[in-house]
């Protein structure tokens, strides 16, 4: 999932829309694939016609999806009952695509050249080819599919108490949107199984808090366009977002456990923000001095940080729908860098190189292949670790090259992200070059003073800042008036130099 997630209203879509051409040229310009190729199709054309079906029948279990309205790429499906005496168990389903892509096949390799389904303001160039990807292999209603359906056993206090994973056809009942799933919770109209995510999640926040793990409420940013031309606002994310996250991190981290007993796998790791670790990353590792950063941005922000009170409390207390707590959670994803994967066959890594320091255990990505390759191979370890068997020859063989492959394809999405910001935050500003605004030095060159990146107070932009050779340091970490001097979408980013 992008870091700083954009969505474009249907008004900015359309054709003559400025923004949606300038999108497609930056697709052209970074060379991302329009299309499959035609053996790829063609392959994927006949799997979805002859899917390998598991011998075990879950179809009476009444699943349900909760997605952003529209989507077809469906990976999860989940039903939520009580236990007996008490606790609660958690069925998750995830599409099976090793049921469709054969290893060494023509879409096995295409799935290793594209690694992650890319995403743009307008538009998804996804991992798999859309007749599996949001057909035959989604979980789509009132469908039979092969799915890899997990069986998570909470107690009283939602912990994970039992696990179990196995094949099985399992057959979705509904396909929900989270702004309806929030306000029939709230109304109290939702049936027992989708009344208890808010119960099990916020158990599970709980837990996440007892670990010492944080989840970022980073909200989405949405482009509307008004008066020929565009606004950028933030859209805090809803509650139900994070109890259904909090079922994805629970079967991640049951997965690594899975796989760290068995000796084989392969785990999301994120090292403390100030620990160098040696395996793959997607970026370099946050500086020294990241949270002491992220506190002069907090005090420019007028956000209260206490030194007796942890980023992890401070995080928890920030409310999305304030702009001011919206922009620092923007920031806060920098201690997200350094993030990668560590693979291990036979041997364990040691108990300092498995966490996620973000969510304070051990953890794996596992919830999403039909937008991810490393979770087809994270589901086979998964299932071979529970049935007590050997991986897969296949999967072995490609667990060597696996952290490179995904941090690469990481690095790839970045960019992407990158580029979709610069791109949006010009058409927003494009009219205004000349203008002031007011914000705030969120970061500065370690090696030039005079060059760092301003936040505005509004609209939501963040830019670079540079001020002349013979000016002050920017003011890190405080309010600084600045003026635009650059804006053109698809060619030249935001740029500002203090007013």
């Amino acid at each position: 999932m992008p870091r700083r997630p954009m969505r474009v209203t249907d008004e900015a879509l359309e054709d003559t829309a400025p923004l949606c051409g300038a999108l497609r040229e930056l697709r052209t310009r970074l060379e991302i694939p329009a299309d499959f190729p035609p053996e790829v199709t063609a392959e994927a054309d006949r799997a979805a016609r002859s899917p390998r079906m598991p011998a075990e029948d879950a179809t009476g279990l009444p699943l349900f999806t909760i997605d952003p309205p529209g989507s077809t790429d469906l990976d999860q499906a989940m039903y939520l009952a009580r236990r007996e005496p008490g606790g609660f168990r958690v069925h998750y389903a995830i599409a099976d695509v090793a049921a469709f892509v054969a290893p060494g096949s023509a879409l096995d390799a295409e799935a290793h050249r594209r690694v992650t389904t890319l995403y743009f303001p307008d538009a998804r160039v996804p991992l798999h080819p859309p007749v599996l990807g949001e057909g035959a292999a989604s979980l789509l209603p009132d469908q039979d599919r092969p799915a890899v359906l997990w069986r998570l056993d909470l107690d009283e206090y939602g912990a994970l108490v039992g696990t179990d994973v196995r094949r099985a056809v399992v057959r979705s009942r509904a396909r929900l949107d989270y702004a309806g799933v929030q306000r029939a919770i709230e109304s109290g109209t939702a049936a027992e199984p989708l009344s208890l995510l808010r119960d099990i999640g916020q158990l599970r926040e709980e837990r996440e808090r007892d670990r010492g793990g944080i989840s970022l409420n980073v909200p989405e940013q949405e482009i509307v366009a008004r008066d020929g031309g565009y606004r950028l606002d933030y859209r805090a994310p809803l509650p139900a977002d994070g109890w259904n996250a909090q079922l994805s991190l629970l079967t991640g981290m049951a997965a690594a456990g899975l796989m760290l007993d068995a000796g084989t796998g392969i785990l999301r790791t994120l090292p403390s923000p100030n620990l160098a670790t040696p395996f793959a990353r997607e970026e370099a590792p946050p500086p020294d001095g990241a949270v002491g950063r992220l506190r002069r941005t907090a005090r420019a922000l007028d956000i209260d940080w206490p030194h007796h009170t942890s980023y992890a409390e401070l995080i928890r207390g920030l409310d999305p729908h304030l702009p001011t707590h919206a922009a620092f959670l923007q920031e806060c994803t920098s201690l997200l860098r350094g993030a990668g994967y560590t693979a291990f066959d036979g041997t364990p890594p040691a108990p300092g190189d498995v966490l996620h320091s973000a969510i304070a255990a051990p953890y794996a990505h596992a919830t999403a292949p039909l937008r991810r390759l490393v979770d087809r191979y994270a589901a086979e370890l998964c299932l071979s670790a529970a049935a007590g068997e050997d991986p897969p020859d296949w999967v072995r063989a490609a667990l060597p090259a696996l952290p490179e492959e995904m941090a690469a394809g990481g690095r790839r999405a970045h960019r992407v992200e990158r580029e979709c910001v610069d791109l949006v935050e010009a058409a927003v500003l494009r009219d205004r070059v000349g203008d002031l605004f007011d914000g705030y030095v969120v970061d500065v060159h370690p090696d030039r003073p005079r060059r760092g990146t301003v936040h505005l107070c509004a609209p939501a932009v963040v830019g670079r800042v540079d001020a002349a050779p013979d000016a002050p340091p920017l003011p890190l970490g405080r309010p600084l008036r600045v003026r635009l001097t650059a804006a053109d979408p698809g060619r030249e980013p935001v740029r500002f130099v203090p007013a």
